[in-house]
């Protein structure tokens, strides 16, 4: 009976040991705090970027949360121009990546840049047409036949002003039956069938080739758009904003733009 108590009584002490060790474990402030990086990046991150940015800005957002746990990158994608005005109207937002430099220097001339703009990646426009290219187009003058629907951005957004200079080089003047506030406006005119082709970036139609074909002309070699990127002076998340901008320009971000088919700077 007394060596039972004895082995009752060595249990308990054993369990109460283990306890004492497991909640001095737990009490030490030496031990990472949840959603902490090695970095000692964290929190939200805001970026305000060009519509053309759209699928490679969704997965460079994803690998850089990756690398930096604790992070989230959230974007609002949109014509540069209507971001540049919102950012000026003082619309919270850590990162700008424009699609052209006059975009940019609004907001920088507005006192809303952090630090000067680099120029990331530049783009080029193809003409979009249907999968197939069911009209034969193969440049510019195609889009003045007698019939044809095109559509264009609207002049104030970088890839309208792109247009603009390309059509001009070419001598071409057409009448768009609209004129969309974003890339993406214009081609998806071209997904739906409402236009026989669309004026677009070359990673827009690389991003949809299912639906559409890119033709090439040589006018858009004159009229190529520099991508600007910046941390905004008000960003919430300075940080944040500035380890993406660095992630951006990094061999893991140039890998994914140049996949998307933008061009080195």
């Amino acid at each position: 009976m007394r060596a039972r108590r004895f082995r009752i009584a060595l249990a308990a002490l054993t369990a109460l040991a283990a306890f004492g060790v497991t909640g001095c474990g737990d009490a030490d402030p030496a031990s990472p705090q949840p959603g902490s990086t090695a970095s000692g990046v964290s929190g939200t991150i805001t970026v305000f970027a060009a519509a053309s940015l759209t699928e490679s800005f969704t997965t460079i957002g994803k690998d850089f949360e990756a690398a930096n746990p604790g992070t989230k990158v959230t974007f609002s994608f949109a014509g540069s121009s209507a971001l540049a005005t919102q950012i000026n109207q003082g619309a919270p937002a850590d990162v700008f990546a424009s699609a052209a430099p006059a975009n940019m220097k609004a907001v920088t001339d507005a006192g809303n840049g952090d630090g000067t703009p680099t120029t990331f990646v530049k783009n080029q426009l193809v003409i979009a047409v249907p999968k197939g290219n069911p009209n034969g187009v193969t440049g510019l003058r195609d889009l003045t036949k007698p019939g044809a629907k095109v559509a264009l951005c609207a002049e104030q957004v970088p890839c309208g002003a792109a247009a603009k200079k390309a059509l001009d080089a070419a001598g071409v003047k057409l009448t768009p039956v609209t004129l969309e506030q974003d890339v993406k406006g214009a081609l998806s005119k071209v997904k739906l069938g409402e236009v026989d082709a669309a004026l677009v970036y070359r990673t827009d139609a690389k991003a949809s080739t299912a639906d559409v074909d890119g033709i090439e002309f040589p006018e858009s070699a004159g009229a190529i758009n520099e991508y600007p990127i910046t941390v905004l002076k008000s960003a919430p998340n300075k940080t944040g904003a500035a380890a993406f901008v660095a992630y951006v320009r990094s061999d893991a971000g140039r890998s994914v733009l140049s996949q998307a088919g933008f061009q080195a700077p």
